[in-house]
């Protein structure tokens, strides 16, 4: 994550600050990400804060009149994301507060990102460059859209290829000078909501397909070969897909509709190879459905002359 709040340790007691890092500077700066924050606003709110300076830290912050609803990260589908390339999908949502409440002052801090694992210990977490921006559509409700912002090659691992969730918090500073030696936590007000609807992140799927020889004679041997591969997060290269089921489909020269001619499984290092006997112009092409963990790939079909 680029651009987020961050906490800081200021004269050894731990401090919320509000300050947004540059993307420049939070990459390498060592910048805490968002759950940071909320423990820091958790331990105040249990009496668990520590300080040991010649001032305390005081009060509790207060729980908001907030809650969020309706959800959506990448309406509902799979986020798929290759080795190098950004990725970012929109996520929205609404969020019912009370009258008293404004989400979109500027003293106000609101997000929703997603996490894997734990809420409190996540494997990992994925949010957005920017906050997202709110609106006012009646005195109680505000409908609020942003985005999630992903550099595979900095921030995902094979593992991620999986299930996550998202959550959200809010934050009300009330002008307080959160970075100072002594807080009045009393004055500031906190929401933060865990498991608010799922997302699936996949590792982008690649599938070749070649026939030859080209032409051929009718009643003459094709040879069909190609390669399934995938992202690999773990070293921001494609590899071979393993052991999967791969139709291969023909569709003749002026038809619209492939049919499927055979089922092929992958080797161990993604190829694919089979054999079918020429009898008319057409297209052949190979068919991935896909898994939990790679999104479904087809091979533009190649044409070959039956003479």
């Amino acid at each position: 994550m680029r651009i987020r709040a961050t906490v800081v340790a200021v004269t050894g007691a731990v401090a919320l600050s509000a300050f947004v890092v540059p993307a420049a500077q939070a990459a390498g700066s060592g910048a805490h990400h968002p759950l940071d924050t909320l423990k820091a606003l958790r331990a105040a709110a249990s009496g668990k804060s520590t300080f040991t300076g010649a001032t305390a830290d005081s009060g509790t912050p207060y729980a908001l009149d907030a809650k969020f609803t309706g959800v959506s990260v990448n309406n509902g589908k799979p986020i798929v994301a290759g080795t190098s390339a950004r990725v970012s999908v929109p996520v929205t949502f609404k969020v019912t507060h009370g009258a008293g409440v404004d989400v979109t002052a500027g003293d106000t801090e609101l997000d929703v990102f997603i996490y894997r694992g734990s809420f409190d210990e996540p494997a990992n977490f994925l949010g957005g460059d920017d906050y997202p921006a709110c609106s006012n559509t009646s005195a109680t409700v505000a409908t609020c859209r942003g985005t999630i912002d992903i550099l595979p090659g900095e921030e995902l691992e094979n593992a991620d290829a999986t299930g996550w969730k998202a959550a959200g918090y809010i934050i009300d500073v009330n002008d307080v000078d959160l970075s100072a030696d002594d807080i009045d936590y009393s004055k500031v007000g906190f929401t933060e909501s865990a498991s608010l609807t799922t997302a699936k992140l996949q590792r982008l799927s690649k599938l070749t397909v070649n026939a030859a020889p080209e032409p051929v004679k009718k009643g003459k041997t094709l040879t069909v070969t190609g390669k399934l591969s995938r992202a690999n997060w773990d070293n921001g290269a494609y590899a071979g897909y393993s052991t999967q089921p791969v139709k291969l489909q023909f569709r003749k020269k002026n038809s619209s509709t492939y049919t499927t001619v055979k089922t092929v499984k992958t080797s161990s290092t993604g190829s694919l190879k089979t054999t079918v006997k020429a009898s008319v112009d057409g297209y052949y092409r190979y068919v991935f459905a896909g898994t939990s963990t790679t999104p479904a790939a087809t091979a533009a079909g190649d044409f070959v002359d039956v003479k």
